[in-house]
């Protein structure tokens, strides 16, 4: 007996919304792995700032008469973004895009520094952005290096070099150059993360702060006139 042919397969097109909910997971998928949902969470932006330094110098019995004011702060190219600079080889820098600072460094160095001159008696006074007070001392900071040196893992160090220039200023009208030096100090860290940089930048600071009083007291109390 000879079997029968099997009626032939009708073709029938898959409908639309069919293809769209089968497509739909994979799609999803796709922007899933893509965005890093399926691999890990988003990472969180830490944000940092400089710790006012304690004033750390003997007091000395003559008053001075230097009223300061801050002329300038500037920190120069590259160091001078939000975000954390790491030393990475002899010419190359990176920076972090998930720590920064909570303003522009420049501007979060400037509380810090006003704090430590306002705790001593080096100066007399120290003039605030805005005020009406006249200072008859200006102050040129420039921050020159700035920057997480991990060029070599097992001896991670943060980098702080600082330009300090007075100018007696009488009248507030900038004169004669005063004191003008050069600090730099490297600090070893804990470990190779950005708040054991940070920590490592604040003691930086205050070392440099430290001398900087000790150098600053060999002048006269008085700007002159």
């Amino acid at each position: 007996m000879s079997g029968r042919p099997l009626p032939p397969v009708s073709q029938k097109t898959i409908p639309a919304y069919v293809v769209r909910m089968a497509i739909r997971p994979l799609l999803f998928a796709a922007v899933c792995l893509l965005a890093g949902c399926l691999s890990r969470p988003p990472l969180k932006i830490q944000t940092y700032a400089f710790d006012p330094p304690a004033a750390s110098v003997a007091k000395r019995t003559a008053q001075s008469q230097r009223i300061v004011g801050i002329r300038s702060l500037r920190v120069v190219a590259p160091f001078d973004d939000r975000s954390l600079v790491y030393r990475l080889g002899d010419f190359s820098f990176a920076t972090d895009p998930y720590a920064e600072f909570l303003a522009p460094p420049a501007e979060a160095l400037g509380p810090p520094v006003r704090s430590w001159m306002s705790q001593n008696d080096l100066f007399r006074t120290v003039v605030e952005p805005g005020s009406a007070l006249t200072p008859n001392t200006l102050a040129e900071i420039t921050v020159r290096e700035l920057y997480g040196d991990f060029r070599r893992p097992s001896e991670p160090a943060a980098v702080l070099t600082l330009r300090f220039v007075l100018l007696n200023s009488p009248g507030g009208i900038p004169g004669e150059l005063a004191f003008e030096q050069e600090y730099s100090r490297r600090v070893p860290l804990k470990a190779r993360n950005a708040t054991a940089l940070m920590a490592g930048w604040n003691e930086a600071l205050n070392q440099i702060l430290v001398q900087l009083g000790v150098e600053l007291r060999r002048l006269d109390p008085s700007p002159g006139s």
